[in-house]
């Protein structure tokens, strides 16, 4: 499985678009992935940062590389 750095720096490199960690994690949990909890998530049931509709297919194009879905 890839890191969050990994995943970042494949988007970056592909599409020159930089990525946040909330929202690799949104993309990992919206396609059936568990991610890890934040420390400093305030609340397991909503996102202060969800990702934006424009964003989740480089990631996901990102994960289908590095053979995560």
């Amino acid at each position: 499985m890839a890191t969050y750095e990994q995943i970042r720096n494949d988007v970056r490199e592909q599409n020159g678009k930089i990525v946040q960690n909330c929202w690799i994690a949104h993309v990992k949990e919206l396609n059936g992935l568990a991610p890890k909890v934040a420390a400093n998530r305030h609340s397991l049931n909503s996102r202060v940062k969800p990702c934006p509709d424009s964003v989740r297919p480089m990631i996901e194009a990102s994960m289908r590389r590095f053979k995560m879905i």
